[in-house]
């Protein structure tokens, strides 16, 4: 029989969490302990949070990423886990965020200062300016048209612009300028 291990009321407000997505085999055996408005099911263990849901990113006061398997599923509802000590802190005004891009799937995200992994060498920005770079990153790996007035290739570019956005406070017109 399985313990009810419950939170405090208030661990979620304000959080940034990275979930991984996992099989649905393992909550089989759990007790749903929250069941939201919005049709978010939640199940505690001492290890930590699983999220059955079919929407995430930013919730409420909360910025909770799904990093989903490989493989595309026919199902919109996800369940994806975090062990507690994955919950950071979150606010708009102080420099959380940091960038990262993965050049093979022209993917960029952004992850908390707190993330063990983080080697600080990328600059960490606001949420609002973490948003704007993030766009201008997209672009760059995503659009070409941008390009048309360079003559250097434009998958050097990408990764030099790319990583100028990332690693140093320059703005996206003078990272360009340095480019012609």
């Amino acid at each position: 029989m399985q313990n009810n291990f419950r939170p405090s009321p208030n661990s979620f407000k304000n959080t940034f969490c990275v979930f991984q997505e996992t099989s649905l085999d393992a909550i089989q055996n759990l007790k749903l302990q929250y069941d939201s408005k919005s049709g978010s099911k939640y199940y505690y263990t001492k290890e930590g949070m699983y999220r059955l849901s079919n929407h995430w990113g930013r919730l409420a006061n909360c910025k909770w990423r799904l990093e989903a398997f490989e493989q595309e599923t026919d199902s919109k509802f996800k369940l994806g886990f975090a062990a507690w000590d994955c919950f950071y802190p979150d606010n708009d005004s102080d420099l959380l965020y940091y960038l990262e891009v993965d050049y093979d799937k022209e993917l960029v995200q952004y992850q908390h200062k707190n993330n063990p992994n983080f080697n600080k060498k990328a600059v960490l920005r606001t949420t609002f300016e973490t948003r704007k770079r993030i766009k201008q990153v997209r672009n760059i790996l995503q659009l070409s048209s941008w390009a048309n007035y360079f003559e250097s290739d434009i998958d050097d570019l990408r990764k030099y612009i790319a990583e100028q956005l990332i690693f140093s406070e320059k703005t996206l017109d003078e990272i360009k300028k340095e480019c012609k």
